[in-house]
């Protein structure tokens, strides 16, 4: 018997009919399948809630679209513990079974046939707190109309101050997601580096950093106006004059469950709809 958290998308009504079928067959074939709290009204499946550590799951199964990956990754903290992921949201590069695959891509797994690819995550520290992230830390002016200085530092060292609308410190991962709106380049999630990318600056270096995940990052806010931090979209603080946050490839990795090659350049022909000549 093995453990399954099923994470769904809230407002996709084609995520709960998924929710019911994977609960179906998971139960018929001898396996355990429960819903995390915020899951359970949202997906019509109360009865599954249980209170256990996301962690004590044997394999996640994620029933929407890469913000849903996100939150599927983010409710394992770092744990070691993969995600088979079901797109049910509009782009999709996370999640690479299709919603009528959904049984056989159960049957594969638990017959041994996939493979784990592993993602590099970021951890960045404010204070006494830290955060996993798995596309990208960003900080982001509070106020229209202003832009904001933010001093960066690599591995101790002052590099410049930007001014900006903010700055994201993302992964290769990331580098499609806010990075890539702010026109930071594409990287190959196989990657393992910390991109750097202004956001709109108003300064004539106007270029992302590719730094080795090894290269220790530091932004230091300068000036009275405040800066907001969010960590893959989610706020999680607000940084004052002299505050400064930390960040750097992480110890633990995100771990996606694969039925087949995953080409990334494939991917990424495909949602922007690039021709063949």
């Amino acid at each position: 018997m093995s453990r399954v958290l099923i994470v769904g998308h809230h407002l996709r009504p084609e995520a709960t009919a998924l929710a019911a079928q994977a609960a179906t067959w998971l139960v018929d074939h001898g396996h355990e399948p429960f819903l995390h709290p915020d899951d359970g009204e949202a997906l019509a499946q109360v009865s599954l809630v249980d209170d256990a550590e996301p962690k004590s799951a044997e394999v996640v199964l994620s029933l929407g679209g890469d913000g849903t990956m996100l939150r599927a990754v983010h409710l394992l903290d770092g744990a070691a513990v993969p995600v088979i992921g079901v797109n049910v949201g509009l782009l999709g590069y996370l999640a690479e079974v299709e919603p009528p695959d959904l049984v056989h891509a159960l049957e594969r797994y638990f017959a041994g046939a996939y493979s784990v690819e592993s993602r590099m995550m970021l951890r960045a520290e404010i204070g006494d707190t830290h955060h996993l992230a798995l596309n990208e830390a960003s900080l982001e002016k509070r106020e229209a109309g202003h832009t904001v200085r933010l001093r960066v530092f690599i591995d101790g060292e002052m590099f410049t101050t930007y001014q900006a609308d903010g700055l994201i410190a993302s992964t290769p991962t990331g580098s499609t997601a806010y990075s890539l709106s702010a026109r930071g380049p594409v990287v190959s999630p196989r990657h393992r580096a910390v991109l750097l990318t202004p956001v709109s600056p108003h300064m004539l270096f106007d270029r992302s950093l590719v730094l080795d995940p090894a290269e220790r990052v530091e932004i230091e806010v300068i000036g009275h106006r405040p800066v907001d931090v969010a960590v893959d979209g989610q706020r999680v603080g607000t940084l004052q004059e002299g505050d400064r946050i930390s960040c750097g490839a992480a110890a633990p990795e995100a771990l996606f469950v694969r039925f087949g090659p995953h080409h990334f350049h494939q991917v990424l022909k495909r949602k922007f709809g690039l021709a063949d000549r």
